[in-house]
């Protein structure tokens, strides 16, 4: 078994500048990219788009995924 990772950009509109809770049905999910990469692309297209809003931000998350090796 080995492992490999791949990315989402997750983030939303938050409830204030704490950004500790995202507001209610403001969750935002894009992915999974196969590179670091492409969700970086992805991060900066999103975070773009809202730059004018104050309480709006985007991240980048990586999960390790277990894949079967061929022999």
């Amino acid at each position: 078994m080995g492992t490999t990772e791949r990315y989402w950009v997750i983030g939303g509109e938050y409830e204030c500048l704490s950004f500790s809770n995202v507001k209610d049905g403001a969750q935002q999910v894009f992915g999974p990219f196969a590179t670091r990469d492409q969700a970086r692309a992805e991060w900066k297209r999103r975070s773009a788009e809202h730059s004018s809003k104050a309480t709006v931000r985007f991240g980048i998350a990586a999960e390790q995924i277990s894949v079967a090796l061929r022999a």
